[in-house]
């Protein structure tokens, strides 16, 4: 009987493959396979791929990049070597030198080669007796050391009484000489391997210090120009292709490429400076004008290239930063570190920022106005707060301060400044053209005293001074608070302060925006000893802030970066180092903050008595002065001007006790009533008087009746 198998598991049903009752069956044929690749294309693409991979241009990159290393620096090495055996080097600046123009170079150049060429006949001639010589010198220098060897024998054998010791230090240097053959015969073997190795690396090494690779096998931080440092070979190719054709036939019929138009390479702060010699036929402006495609061809930012003009005739002198190094941000200011840090007017300068060589930028500030300009919100106030906080902490200096914005921005100045004036309205310009009326007054009241007299310096400063330049307001006597006409108040202030002030340490800070010659008269940009630009827009701009002479010799404020460049300056003056032959210097100034200058304010106030600060120039009861002139002299014709300043006096003391002749005649002239010579003294007519009232009245009558 068999075995039955019983199944644990149910078994799966097959699906049924008889088409259901009324289905209509559709034969749909299986897709024509894909043709075959031929092998032929797959292994091209595999090659393609491979050949083309980044790995493989990389490899590849570094293979060329150091072979043509050693390949180079051996060209190199063979060109410093025939250079020294020749006079190729000479021969190369000679005709640099020529090719530049600059025949006196040319001269020195040749009689160097001339001497080049007397010392190496001499050096040759003298090979001709040198084989002779050198065999004396042997034979002479065998024998003495045999001589001496045997000598020294002598006294050993003497000394140790045994003869055989003669010849001991003859022998002990020929068992030296043996041992010195045998190491040689050791080491010559390996030698002569290695060596050829060592050989290509000193090769290499030359190569790789110099770059002597083309762009395009070299590392591609290089080849993007991110960090390139500046080499000479870097700068001529770069004034090369500057597209000024003079320049460039000079330079290809240079013998040595242009090399010679070069001074020495030197690291000047976060770049390099250099100064070139232009060749004969090109002039310093033309490179100047192509300062953007100078800074492209150097694989720089425009901004990071900075082109001024020296001293020497036909040089300009580049200063190339560092790649990014411009944006980043300097260290604080020693006013804000440096809680010890004091101020003298006179000896002392303010630390203000750094140059572009990274140097501390200091400025003297003494008995010098003070111009800062640039368009708006770049840093102006910042850069002229600096200073002035820093010459606050000089206990004697006294402020008068003007601030025609009116955002509090100086409002730290409360009990520093003696006056304090904040707001951008026509009341604010009146007050602060008063108080410039004011320092006139002071200056010419020191400029009368004794002489000898020293005087603390009086700062005054406005802020958004073109706000007051602009003002359209007129005061009773028809004259306008704005403006840059003979009778404009402020203008006119501002004039005779930079005329005289400085002699008495009285001094004008004042800062502008956007400036015009509407905004900023010519007469009083020009009376500022220290004249500093922020960014500006053109190259009039730049003019107008900086002077003709600073933007001919470099300066351009129009090419700093608005809004990236904030805080940088372009400055003029003696006040500041600059370097030699220039006629500006670029500052990156440290900006202090407003609660940072509250902080350095505070020290300053610690150091004074107490300063009460006058927000509003309080003038006291307004006076008519024409008519008080009238009513002193009454019906008299001709009074004498000591009786009529007497009268005044008594008439009111606070308003004329102080008048001088002077005041008096200032006041008669401008009504044109001037004071007249009778049986030889100076008299005030009362007709004339009568006159200036009656024409005074008669303007206003008709200034009503428009």
């Amino acid at each position: 009987m068999g075995d039955t198998v019983v199944h644990l598991h149910k078994q799966p049903t097959e699906p049924s493959t008889e088409p259901a009752p009324g289905t209509t069956l559709t034969v749909v044929p299986d897709p024509a396979p894909a043709p075959l690749v031929p092998l032929w294309v797959r292994s091209g693409r595999a090659v393609r791929h491979v050949v083309t991979h980044e790995r493989t241009k990389t490899s590849a990159r570094t293979v060329a990049r150091h072979s043509l290393y050693t390949v180079n620096g051996a060209r190199i090495v063979a060109r410093r070597t025939w250079d020294g055996r020749t006079g190729a080097r000479y021969e190369r600046m000679l005709r640099a030198a020529e090719a530049a123009g600059n025949y006196e170079v040319a001269e020195e150049w040749e009689e160097r080669l001339q001497r080049f060429r007397d010392a190496r006949h001499r050096r040759r001639m003298d090979l001709l007796h040198s084989p002779v010589d050198a065999a004396k010198g042997v034979l002479v220098g065998t024998g003495m050391g045999i001589g001496g060897l045997v000598a020294l024998g002598v006294v050993m054998a003497i000394a140790n009484k045994d003869v055989t010791q003669v010849i001991t230090p003859l022998k002990a240097v020929i068992e030296f000489i043996a041992l010195m053959i045998r190491i040689v015969q050791v080491v010559w073997g390996p030698a002569l391997t290695i060596g050829p190795f060592l050989a290509l690396l000193a090769l290499w090494a030359v190569g790789s210090k110099q770059q002597a690779a083309p762009a395009w096998a070299l590392p591609a931080n290089v080849r993007s120009g991110e960090g390139e440092p500046i080499t000479p070979s870097i700068v001529v190719k770069a004034l090369r292709d500057l597209g000024v054709p003079a320049l460039r036939k000079a330079i290809t019929e240079m013998g040595d490429a242009g090399a010679a138009m070069l001074g020495p390479i030197r690291i000047a702060g976060c770049g390099v400076e250099v100064d070139v010699t232009l060749p004969s036929g090109v002039s310093t402006n033309e490179v100047q004008n192509k300062r953007r495609k100078l800074a492209e061809n150097l694989t720089r930012h425009e901004h990071e290239v900075f082109i001024t003009i020296p001293q020497a005739a036909r040089t300009v002198r580049l200063w190339v930063a560092d790649s990014g190094a411009l944006d980043e941000p300097i260290g604080p200011s020693p006013l804000v570190t440096d809680e010890s840090l004091t101020a003298d007017y006179a000896k002392g300068k303010a630390p203000w920022g750094q140059d572009l060589r990274g140097d501390a930028a200091a400025l003297s500030v003494y008995q010098r106005h003070l111009l800062i300009t640039g368009l708006s919100n770049q840093g102006k106030t910042a850069a002229m707060r600096a200073p002035a906080l820093w010459l606050a902490l000089d206990r004697t200096v006294e402020f008068w301060l003007g601030d025609l914005k009116g955002v509090g921005d100086w409002a730290m100045f409360e009990g520093l400044a003696s006056r304090l004036i904040q707001g951008p309205t026509d009341n604010h310009v009146i007050q602060v053209t008063e108080m410039l009326e004011d320092a006139v007054e002071e200056m010419n009241r020191r400029l009368q005293a004794p002489p000898g007299t020293e005087f603390p310096a009086l700062v005054v400063i406005v802020d958004e001074a073109q706000v007051a330049f602009m003002c359209p307001v007129k005061d009773e006597e028809k004259r306008p608070y704005g403006g840059s006409s003979s009778n404009s108040r402020y203008f006119m202030a501002a004039r005779k302060i930079h005329n005289q002030g400085r002699a008495v340490n009285v001094l004008l800070w004042q800062g502008t925006q956007d400036p015009t010659d509407q905004n900023l008269p010519k007469l009083v940009r020009e009376g500022a000893h220290t004249r500093a630009s922020l960014a500006l827009g053109t190259d009039s701009q730049a003019r107008m802030a900086l002077g003709d002479k600073a933007v001919d010799g470099g300066a351009a404020p129009n090419l700093l970066r608005p809004g990236l460049d904030k805080g940088t300056l372009v400055v003029a003056s003696d006040g500041i180092e600059i370097p030699k032959g220039q006629s500006s210097i670029t500052v990156r100034t440290h900006f202090i903050s407003t609660d940072d200058a509250k902080e350095i304010a505070a020290r300053a106030k610690a150091l004074r008595d107490g300063v009460t600060t006058l927000h509003v120039i309080e003038r006291g009861e307004e006076r008519d002065l024409l008519a008080d002139i009238a009513s002193v002299v009454g019906t008299t014709a001709r009074v004498r001007t000591k009786d009529v300043l007497q009268r005044l006096a008594m008439l009111s003391e606070d308003a004329y006790g102080k008048w001088s002749f002077i005041d008096l005649k200032r006041v008669l002239d401008h009504a044109g009533a001037e004071p007249y010579k009778s049986d030889g003294v100076m008299v005030v007519g009362r007709d004339r008087i009568a006159r200036a009232l009656a024409n005074r009245d008669a303007d206003g009558s008709a200034s009503a009746d428009e």
